[in-house]
């Protein structure tokens, strides 16, 4: 095995976070659930905040933080 073959470890990218795309900051495979901690590749991120700038896994992690910051949608 030389280094071209050297399997990668699964990295956290850093995004910001747009109004209806995010924008890679910082190159890896996944982000981190702001609410459960879940990893969240990003093939699969779907919801967000802007203003926040954080990730959530589901509709109701995001619906949990909106209550937490006294916020309805």
């Amino acid at each position: 095995m030389n280094r071209f073959n050297k399997p990668q470890l699964p990295q956290e990218a850093k995004l910001l976070y747009l109004d209806a795309d995010f924008q890679v900051e910082s190159p890896g495979s996944f982000v981190r659930c702001a609410v459960t901690g879940q990893n969240i590749p990003l093939d699969d991120l779907k919801y967000w905040s802007v203003s926040r700038q954080e990730a959530y896994i589901d509709t109701d992690a995001a619906f949990k933080r909106y209550q937490e910051c006294g916020q309805t949608p």
